[in-house]
């Protein structure tokens, strides 16, 4: 039997419809007319392994961190602004 080649674009379509539309392989196949393993190969194929997955998430955090930092400071700026003006006048 002779072997069929698909696109890139049609893997990760099909990985799309499994992943992040929930279909099942089963059904993915059927409409599809790829075989099961097929399918199973392009799913470990394209999914991030855990390391970048891990890594993704945490530079994510830190960025997340920083902005909120940055956001902290702002605020603290902001308050002594306001309650030096009016300690100042409090005390007039």
């Amino acid at each position: 039997m002779k072997r069929q080649r698909f696109a890139e674009e049609f893997k990760q379509e099909a990985f799309k419809q499994l992943v992040e539309r929930g279909y099942s392989v089963s059904d993915v196949s059927k409409r599809l007319g790829v075989s099961v393993q097929s399918l199973y190969k392009w799913v470990k194929d394209y999914s991030p392994n855990p390391v970048q997955r891990y890594e993704a998430e945490l530079k994510e955090v830190r960025r997340e961190n920083l902005r909120l930092k940055a956001e902290l400071q702002r605020a603290r700026e902001e308050r002594a602004i306001l309650f030096g003006s009016f300690g100042s006048v409090a005390s007039i």
